[in-house]
């Protein structure tokens, strides 16, 4: 597989390698997925997580479906629809089992055939990083030059890097390619309750690249846009309608609406394979993933004895509601940057891009 950062690889013997993403920033964990139900369960526990990185785990789920059960196509498709069921969020998951599927109906060596795809479509995300960061960047450029800045103060939610998109992900592929090309960056980086993905993720991307970042409570992101402290906006998403309403990590739609009304850009990076044409309306059709209480209780840190343990925060008794996702109405979001181009929030325009 090709690439420079991988939070997947495939070991000698064929099984599939991850970084367990719930154990950092403070332990460095690799977890094997030798099976299907493996590949299965690191999704929905969130070993893996990041809309890309869960489409390459579940294309790498069928292919070890079809190491299992090389002569049962049956057997394949069953377990490829536990992979598909297992988070109902990310269009990304589906989309990949979907793809897998095809090649699996047609092949004579689904062994072979399915490794081939699910290395392919990895490579393939490499390119789309690639292309968003590129394409991202030139709108960062674009904006310094019209505000006539020296430097550039980006605001960003949950992880969207390479732990979530092989190589350069996407809301951050235009900050690593800004940082490339010179420019004087710095990232505003919110925590991301409950699981801390940006706290314990993003920062811990930034840091080991060298670039300037400050880590901010969830609720810090209007008061820095109404001080003019950020200059644009930019998230991941796990799907975006035909019409442009894109679903991402809870509390995307409120930086967004305060965007809006600081006058900020507020922009989307996704690859195509995001998109859902399928759904329209995407407050009304996207199935919004509730998770367990206990992430909202608990939270995992260093001790004093630099042990890392996990702590619970709330009251013994109290229930806590764990939505996992949020939705963005087209009408906040200034574009939808894409390895295709950037492309306007509407229906006209984002089914002529994919038509």
């Amino acid at each position: 597989m090709n690439g420079t950062y991988r939070p997947l690889w495939l070991n000698e013997s064929g099984d599939l390698e991850v970084i367990d993403q719930r154990y950092l920033p403070f332990e460095n964990r690799e977890r094997v997925l030798k099976t299907a139900s493996d590949a299965c369960e690191a999704i929905a526990d969130m070993t893996v997580r990041g809309a890309g990185v869960i489409g390459n785990v579940a294309a790498f789920g069928v292919y070890l479906a079809a190491r299992q059960f090389p002569n049962d196509k049956s057997a394949i498709h069953a377990e490829a629809a536990k992979i598909r069921a297992s988070r109902p969020t990310a269009v990304n998951l589906m989309w990949a089992v979907d793809r897998m599927l095809n090649v699996v109906k047609s092949s004579d060596d689904v062994v072979a055939d399915t490794l081939a795809e699910a290395i392919a479509i990895c490579d393939e995300d490499v390119l789309r990083s690639q292309r968003m960061g590129e394409i991202g960047c030139d709108i960062i450029e674009s904006i310094m030059q019209e505000k006539g800045l020296t430097s550039f103060n980006i605001l960003t939610h949950c992880n969207a890097g390479w732990l979530a998109i092989i190589d350069n992900g996407s809301a951050l592929a235009p900050i690593y390619e800004a940082k490339r090309r010179g420019i004087d960056i710095h990232v505003w980086v919110d925590e991301t309750r409950p699981r801390n993905q940006g706290a314990n993720l993003t920062s811990w991307e930034l840091l080991d690249a060298g670039i300037k970042h400050t880590i901010i409570p969830d609720n810090t992101g209007g008061h820095l846009m109404q001080h003019g402290l950020v200059d644009m906006v930019i998230t991941g998403a796990d799907r975006v309608t035909r019409q442009g309403d894109a679903a991402n990590k809870i509390g995307t739609y409120l930086k967004a609406l305060a965007a809006k009304d600081n006058h900020i850009p507020f922009y989307i990076a996704l690859p195509l394979s995001t998109f859902d044409t399928g759904t329209k309306d995407g407050i009304t059709e996207i199935e919004i993933e509730q998770r367990c209480e206990d992430e909202v209780h608990t939270v995992r840190g260093i001790n004093e004895n630099g042990i890392p343990q996990n702590l619970r925060i709330t009251p013994i008794g109290s229930k806590a509601a764990n939505y996992g996702f949020d939705v963005t109405p087209a009408r906040l979001i200034s574009g939808l940057i894409t390895e295709a181009g950037c492309i306007p929030a509407n229906e006209a325009a984002i089914m002529a891009k994919l038509c």
